[in-house]
């Protein structure tokens, strides 16, 4: 499969860099979000939706009645509506960073199973059907639950997962993996805007904080996201933005407004581009349960 990049998603989740994961358990009609990726891990786990259509990285096919996929960091995916006629769709999907889990310890004998996992993870990994019969109690239970425990719950969910056998890799193709935060000046621009993202950010000010020129400091954001610093800046803001309308009941002007948006036409303009739909339709469509660990 071709994949037209213009077309391809860059999804901002929920997750701060204070998060271990986050858990959505949602009923739904229909899928509706465009083919995208993200730099977490996704654990996805759909019931009650036959015949709809798994794109992921290179890979196409149609789904049961239980689909159970890991994909990857940066790994294209997405589910579309295909020959799926259900409106009672259940969808559980777990995301988590990709550096929840470091090198050290996935380097212990002990995790070594996982590290597989998470390795494969780069392709997407398909589970059998009856292994997602099995699982689904206990996403259900993560889904419910919070604390220390859950998060003890969740390893063995991933060791599960790691020693079950048939797995399917699903693409052929592995994504890029993005070395952004190797660079030290990006790091302190990263940490600069999380302090100050409320309030107005002049690409000179970050730039004479770095003790680089406006020109060398545009540059380097260019060379490491593709983007302009205030697309990247509007990022953050989105992710934020994101997270605001799951976990609290602010309206979207309160949400514009503390995540650094003084206009809210420009607010909502920004973030059904970031996203795909609107404010309101993104709170809408994760109605469901939502936990944060």
């Amino acid at each position: 499969m071709k994949t037209d990049l213009s077309s391809v998603h860059r999804e901002i989740t929920p997750l701060t860099q204070g998060d271990c994961l986050m858990v959505f358990d949602r009923k739904k009609k229909d899928f509706d979000f465009p083919i995208h990726f993200h730099p977490e891990y996704e654990l996805n786990l759909i019931i009650n939706a036959g015949g709809a259509k798994r794109i992921v990285g290179d890979h196409i096919d149609y789904i049961s009645n239980y689909e159970l996929v890991l994909t990857g960091p940066n790994l294209f995916h997405c589910w579309e509506q295909g020959n799926c006629s259900s409106e009672e769709i259940h969808e559980v999907t777990i995301q988590f960073h990709s550096d929840l889990l470091n090198s050290k310890l996935l380097n212990r004998n002990i995790m070594k199973p996982i590290k597989d996992l998470l390795n494969h993870a780069s392709n997407g990994i398909l589970f059998p059907e009856e292994l997602a019969k099995i699982m689904l109690p206990k996403l259900l239970k993560l889904s419910k639950n919070s604390g220390f425990d859950s998060f003890i719950d969740f390893l063995n969910i991933l060791y599960d997962l790691s020693n079950a056998r048939n797995q399917q890799i699903l693409s052929s193709v592995q994504a890029k993996q993005n070395n952004f935060y190797n660079s030290e000046k990006i790091k302190k621009t990263y940490e600069y805007i999380q302090n100050n993202f409320r309030d107005k950010i002049k690409l000179d000010d970050i730039a004479r904080e770095l003790n680089m020129t406006s020109i060398s400091f545009s540059r380097l954001i260019k060379q490491r996201t593709g983007k302009t610093f205030v697309e990247f800046l509007n990022d953050y803001r989105i992710g934020c933005a994101s997270r605001m309308l799951l976990d609290t009941n602010e309206n979207i002007a309160e949400v514009a407004y503390e995540c650094g948006f003084n206009n809210l036409a420009n607010f909502n303009r920004i973030f059904k581009k970031a996203k795909g739909c609107s404010p309101t339709q993104f709170k809408d469509n994760f109605s469901g349960v939502k936990r944060f660990y």
